[in-house]
């Protein structure tokens, strides 16, 4: 090879060893960014969680500032984990729904209307609760926060119970310290919904996911321990949590609601967390895919309607309403024996519905009536006669009031 060529050889190597430190160069410089949004928006959400554990620490807006620009900055990932905290792994996930802030608020915060019906792949029963001089009630109506308007604050707790894990089985129950603030960020409306568990929850209990997760039905069989094959032993926890949801409009042409969650879970057993990232995520994309299905639905009842059955199922006897609540129990359970799951000598034992509240079994029938409605099989349809099929009998018992 001549001078001439060496010479050329060598300067084409330089440019490659150059270009190949200018983008390894550019790529750190967009990992530390990102390392560095996601520190900021880590501190600005556990600002936002003291907050809610201690209204007396203040609320500082610009919190809701950081995290609500990051909600709505473009990103190359829409999930991700976030720094550890208080020795809980987290993660971000992020997705967008057709529909716009006030009729999100109206059917997801609604106190007439159960979250169970905006989160049904979740959830198996939330109880908003309130202690005097301490908490607030959920507004029937919540009115759009004025652009200079201040943000509208609500604390209260939370008794819940969620839906059996896609990979264990194991559902718990847990209590909240919640905080509602409503605010106006650069001419959108925004709610910044943050929940921090209160001691650890009750011990996990053995559930089965009946059929398609997307069908919503769900066996809770009241034992200790977990459906995955090798662990029907385990003894397992909750140990903490703590999670901020972001809600904030993010278009018009169309209309949208752009969703950011901000998740940490410690949970397994023997104190140990057998928690990754991945599996925070995999759970928020479980309440995403779920949560659009019921928002996005041309067949999604009119609120007043909901609330209509809420009612009727409120004000039933004490009765009657067991009566419906042991007919779901009892199908749930034939069908899990059917799948092979249950003993088929677990058919005769005595349902344990006596010391279920009136308001859980409400808020599990309800999830019945949404999913009739949304078109998804009910194995309990028929238990409630004229309540799904005909609407001159909802409108008929819309006066029905509440029984104590």
């Amino acid at each position: 090879m001549d001078m001439k060529k060496k010479n050329n050889v060598r300067s084409l190597a330089i440019c490659c060893l150059l270009a190949s430190a200018i983008v390894l160069s550019y790529l750190s410089s967009i990992a530390h960014a990102a390392s560095d949004s996601r520190k900021q928006v880590t501190e600005a959400a556990m600002r936002l969680v003291s907050f809610c554990i201690d209204p007396k620490a203040g609320l500082d807006q610009r919190d809701i500032a950081t995290l609500t620009e990051y909600v709505l900055s473009s990103k190359t990932e829409k999930d991700h984990a976030l720094p550890e905290t208080q020795k809980c792994p987290g993660a971000y996930q992020e997705f967008d729904t057709k529909t716009n802030f006030a009729r999100f608020m109206e059917y997801s915060y609604n106190p007439m209307i159960p979250q169970v019906v905006t989160r049904p792949s979740s959830l198996r029963y939330s109880l908003w609760s309130t202690v005097p001089g301490r908490t607030q009630k959920l507004p029937a109506v919540w009115k759009p926060i004025p652009p200079e308007g201040s943000p509208l604050i609500l604390h209260g707790f939370q008794h819940d119970s969620n839906t059996p894990d896609l990979t264990t089985g194991v559902y718990y129950e847990y209590d909240l310290k919640r905080t509602l603030i409503v605010a106006n960020y650069k001419g959108r409306q925004v709610l910044i919904s943050i929940s921090k568990q209160i001691d650890k929850s009750k011990v996990g209990e053995k559930g089965f996911i009946i059929g398609n997760d997307s069908d919503w039905n769900y066996y809770y069989s009241g034992e200790i321990g977990s459906a995955k094959a090798g662990l029907g032993w385990v003894e397992s926890y909750i140990y903490d949590y703590f999670s901020i949801g972001v809600y904030v409009e993010s278009g018009s042409a169309p209309v949208m609601l752009r969703t950011g969650v901000f998740q940490w879970i410690k949970a397994g057993w023997l104190g140990v967390n057998f928690v990754k990232p991945n599996h925070i995520i995999e759970g928020l994309k479980r309440f995403a895919r779920n949560h659009k299905a019921v928002l996005e639905s041309s067949h999604l009842p009119a609120s007043p309607r909901i609330i209509t059955v809420y009612r009727w199922l409120i004000g039933l006897p004490a009765g009657d309403l067991k009566q419906k609540y042991a007919a779901l129990q009892q199908a749930q359970r034939s069908q899990v024996i059917q799948m092979g799951k249950l003993s088929k000598t677990k058919a005769d034992e005595p349902l344990a519905v006596h010391n279920t509240s009136r308001e859980q079994m409400v808020e599990e029938l309800m999830l019945e009536y949404i999913k009739t409605a949304l078109g998804k099989p009910t194995p309990v349809k028929m238990n409630f006669g004229r309540l799904f099929s005909d609407p001159q009998f909802l409108v008929s018992s819309s006066t029905a009031e509440p029984k104590d």
